[in-house]
């Protein structure tokens, strides 16, 4: 791996975190409800990407890419909680409150944020296509190592990313309680849509199939 390899898949990958979608509405979210809520909601959508690099890297990615009924039992799992998520936030919009979380609330967060990039087979898939892709088979560093830095640069970048979306929903949100409740009526929105849009096109595969 060379520096100008690295720099062309940073590049790439800011690009794609900086990209609105669930997580940004999970993150958006986290940001109106409280301030210490930010963290932990990062630190999950932290750990699931965590997991996917781990599994790619490992080779289990690809094993579970040629399983259809794997990829469709994920596909439907992560649909079904980001449609859930979303029902959740249109039934109770958040609104900014000051103070911190309590332990409780911060594992609930960090469960949720995994839950929603661990559970996204877009993620898995988006890790296996593109991250081979930027490895050097002729290198001295072993493929897999290649494959868990990529991971790695990705996730971090995902974590910069979110974290400035989420203290920037809440310093711009907290005075504003009725804009808060209609961004979280956006967010649970796009969460429902990406939810049905995930399910949808495994039902058209399967039609098809």
């Amino acid at each position: 791996m060379n520096l100008h390899t690295l720099l062309a898949f940073w590049t790439i990958s800011i690009l794609l975190a900086a990209t609105p979608g669930a997580d940004w509405a999970y993150v958006i979210s986290a940001g109106i409800r409280a301030h210490a809520a930010v963290v932990p909601a990062v630190f999950g959508l932290f750990l699931g990407y965590i997991a996917i690099t781990g599994t790619v890297a490992g080779g289990i990615g690809a094993l579970v890419a040629s399983m259809p009924l794997a990829v469709t039992i994920l596909t439907f799992a992560g649909a079904a909680y980001l449609i859930k998520l979303g029902i959740s936030l249109l039934r109770h919009p958040p609104v900014p409150k000051e103070g911190h979380e309590r332990e409780t609330g911060a594992r609930r967060w960090i469960t949720r944020g995994f839950a929603i990039s661990g559970l996204n087979p877009k993620a898995l898939l988006f890790f296996l296509a593109l991250l081979p892709q930027f490895t050097n088979p002729g290198s001295s560093w072993p493929i897999f190592l290649q494959i868990g830095i990529l991971g790695i640069i990705h996730t971090m970048n995902c974590v910069s990313i979110y974290l400035m979306v989420g203290f920037g929903a809440r310093t711009i949100l907290s005075s504003r309680p009725k804009a808060s409740i209609v961004m979280g009526y956006i967010s649970g929105a796009i969460m429902i849509v990406l939810g049905l849009g995930l399910a949808s096109e495994d039902i058209m595969k399967l039609l098809h199939s």
